[in-house]
């Protein structure tokens, strides 16, 4: 049974993304992918720095969809989760984050931190038990076009470590080889 590939990826699932896994050593034909393309979009290559690097797998390819800013994009949009009773602080441990007003609190005390320094504690605080891989806290906190390594995690990390004190420095633990996590 042989048609194109563009044609089997509408026939699977109307209406949804035509996304697939393509082989490491497939050759994709650009003329198909421009048919999924918005009218006046643009196919760009992701420069290699900008894409994460995660450990032990194949390197990743990635695209930027340039879409004219008066068309609108047909992209899922996020619908907000209905608004929970805030945790108690006791549940959340001794940090507390306040996005709105961007501070950090432990133990009733704010912390004087500096804006990578908040993003940083606050992802760490917002996923609580998880283990974080350097190069995954690099492209989540300091984002995909950050020039770096893993070293400048360690030295925030060291960072935070101190301005939280003896008395929770430990809430930020190293899981060695791989990164760090929160553990209230």
């Amino acid at each position: 049974m042989a048609h194109t590939q563009s044609a089997s990826l509408t026939a699977v699932r109307p209406g949804r993304h035509r996304l697939r896994a393509v082989d490491p050593n497939e050759v994709v034909d650009f003329s198909q992918v421009a048919d999924f393309l918005p009218p006046g979009a643009t196919l760009l290559p992701a420069p290699q720095h900008a894409l994460p690097v995660l450990p032990g797998r194949p390197p990743m390819v990635g695209y930027l969809v340039l879409v004219p800013a008066d068309q609108q994009p047909h992209l899922p949009v996020a619908v907000p989760s209905p608004v929970t009773a805030p945790v108690a602080a006791e549940e959340r441990g001794p940090v507390t984050i306040d996005d709105v007003q961007r501070i950090a609190v432990v133990d009733g005390e704010p912390l004087d931190l500096t804006y990578l320094e908040f993003e940083l504690l606050a992802h760490l605080v917002a996923h609580p038990h998880r283990v974080h891989t350097r190069d995954q806290l690099v492209t989540t906190v300091w984002g995909y076009g950050h020039v770096g390594d893993g070293r400048t995690v360690d030295v925030h990390v060291a960072r935070l470590r101190r301005k939280l004190g003896a008395e929770h420095r430990h809430t930020i633990q190293t899981v060695r080889r791989v990164g760090y996590k929160y553990t209230p």
